[in-house]
């Protein structure tokens, strides 16, 4: 089995983020274990694709698990998963909060750990995570309480493991994303959402896969929140 391609695991593979991450690192000649609830089958050999619910503890592990078996190794994870439900706070029902914290917390946490039981045994690996800059710019009109909850905290999250593990050779940073253009955002609500952005637009799934590239390559960055929002976090 040749190792020598850096084998990466991507959630939340099958549109968007996902998708443009999937691509993007294929471009490297990357093996890649893309997955989501609803991803097809792959023709090329070098994807191996694999449905389930990210927040499931056995998928978490099918995805770990079959990776290794089919390329004998994981070096990155990007936790990309995650789902958005724009309500006033008072509004949210149970089945809101428990949707947002499966996808978003426990699809974090069962992935996030297995992989990095997985990397120690290498002496290497990386962890980035799709996350959020609503978690420390609120948006007057913008109904973020969960997602600030979630992603925020996989942001907090990250600064503890990138130090808990740095000595062991793995690092974990994230990319935290302004309002970018994929399916969660209906077209005719774009220009509205490009005034949050001062740089004046909407950001493209590809500058979320260009910087996550960017911290791949970074040996020297952990516990980054590296924001890619337009300005958005610097303030306006």
């Amino acid at each position: 089995m040749n190792t020598s391609q850096k084998v990466v695991v991507v959630t939340g593979a099958s549109q968007g983020i996902g998708a443009e991450v999937v691509k993007a690192f294929r471009k490297h000649d990357c093996r890649i274990v893309a997955t989501s609830r609803s991803i097809e089958p792959s023709n090329d050999e070098n994807i191996l694709s694999i449905a389930g619910d990210i927040g499931d503890p056995e998928t978490a592990q099918r995805v770990i698990s079959a990776g290794v078996a089919r390329f004998g190794r994981i070096d990155t994870l990007v936790n990309n998963a995650g789902i958005y439900i724009g309500k006033p706070f008072t509004e949210h029902t149970a089945e809101d909060y428990a949707a947002v914290m499966n996808v978003n917390m426990a699809g974090f946490y069962h992935i996030t750990q297995r992989a990095i039981a997985e990397m120690e045994k290498h002496g290497s690996g990386h962890v980035v995570s799709v996350t959020t800059t609503i978690d420390q710019v609120a948006i007057s009109g913008v109904y973020s309480v969960l997602a600030a909850m979630t992603k925020g905290g996989i942001n907090a999250a990250t600064k503890s493991l990138a130090i808990e593990y740095a000595k062991k050779g793995i690092r974990v940073n994230a990319v935290a994303p302004g309002n970018i253009k994929t399916p969660m955002h209906a077209p005719q609500n774009h220009d509205a959402l490009a005034a949050f952005q001062p740089i004046g637009r909407m950001g493209e799934t590809s500058d979320i896969a260009n910087a996550i590239l960017f911290l791949d390559s970074a040996p020297f960055i952990t516990g980054e929140i590296l924001h890619v929002d337009g300005g958005q976090s610097a303030g306006r």
